[in-house]
């Protein structure tokens, strides 16, 4: 499904998929810089239960949020510069929250875990608004 959204369509539309989100769900988030990932990640830890904000685990690279039904982890993989990088971090762990929610999967390499979900938002022509496609 592609559609072209506002801001808030994009979060109402995050939250609905969050809360059907099912639990283990390991969702991708692609995109351009600057395009709603992180914007997207914040409705669907709102759907997911999550009661404070989401924030950017840029600099972390993960950040865990306490969900309705678990754990819910956000992993940042922008500011990995090999995929090698990747290989550090809790891959198992991480997959065993309610929801894993990763942006910038592409630069994690082969280390990544596959996707249940893929969302990938691109700037349409009007500002204001983005595509938004979503696969199962």
């Amino acid at each position: 499904m592609r559609q072209q959204v506002s801001e808030a369509e994009l979060v109402a539309l995050g939250q609905a998929m969050g809360r059907e989100l099912a639990p283990g769900s390991v969702v991708w988030l692609e995109g351009e810089l600057g395009a709603g990932k992180t914007t997207m990640v914040k409705a669907l830890t709102r759907g997911l239960g999550v009661s404070g904000e989401a924030t950017s685990p840029t600099y972390g690279l993960v950040h865990r949020y306490p969900g309705r039904r678990g754990p819910v982890f956000h992993v940042d993989c922008y500011r990995l510069t090999r995929p090698e990088e990747a290989r550090d971090l809790d891959w198992e762990g991480l997959a065993q929250s309610d929801a894993l929610l990763i942006e910038w999967p592409e630069r994690a390499g082969p280390w990544i875990l596959p996707a249940t979900r893929r969302i990938r938002l691109d700037y349409a022509d009007d500002p204001d608004q983005r595509w938004v496609e979503v696969t199962a």
